[in-house]
C-alpha cells in the first residue's frame, strides 16, 4: 500500500524569510494524504502545510515564525479548501466484487430451488 501527500494549493508570501531575509522565496504549500493499494485508490481528509524557502532551500518550522507569516499562513489556512475525501475501486477490486456475488447468487439459488433439482 503505498501512502504519500500529493500537493493541492501552493501559495507565494511576500514576507521575509527568518533564514535568510529574502522576500520573494517564501512558499505555503498544502497537501492532503492520497492512498493507493491493489484494490482502490484513496484522498483522505488528512492535510498538512509546509512552509518553504526556496531561495535558501530550507523548510521554515512554526517555531522560527514571525508574527507576520503566522497571520498569513492562518489565513491561507482558513481559504484553503480541500479536496473531498473518496474512494475509487480499481478493476481487480470489481472482479473479486463480482465473483463474490456470483457465488453467493448461486449458493441462494441452489438452497431455494435443491427440491426441484
Amino acid at each position: 500500500m503505498l501512502e504519500k501527500f500529493i500537493t493541492i494549493k501552493e501559495v507565494s508570501l511576500n514576507n521575509n524569510c527568518p533564514e535568510c531575509y529574502n522576500n520573494e522565496g517564501l512558499y505555503l504549500t498544502f497537501k492532503q494524504k492520497f492512498i493507493e493499494s491493489r484494490f482502490y485508490k484513496s484522498i483522505t481528509k488528512e492535510t498538512k502545510h509546509i512552509l518553504q524557502c526556496k531561495t535558501c532551500e530550507t523548510t521554515i518550522y512554526p517555531v522560527s515564525w514571525t508574527e507576520d507569516i503566522e497571520r498569513v499562513v492562518d489565513y491561507h489556512q482558513r481559504a484553503f479548501i480541500p479536496k473531498k475525501a473518496s474512494l475509487k475501486l480499481n478493476k481487480k477490486a470489481w472482479i473479486l466484487i463480482s465473483i463474490a456475488l456470483a457465488i453467493l447468487i448461486t449458493g441462494i439459488i441452489l438452497i431455494l430451488f435443491k427440491d426441484k433439482l
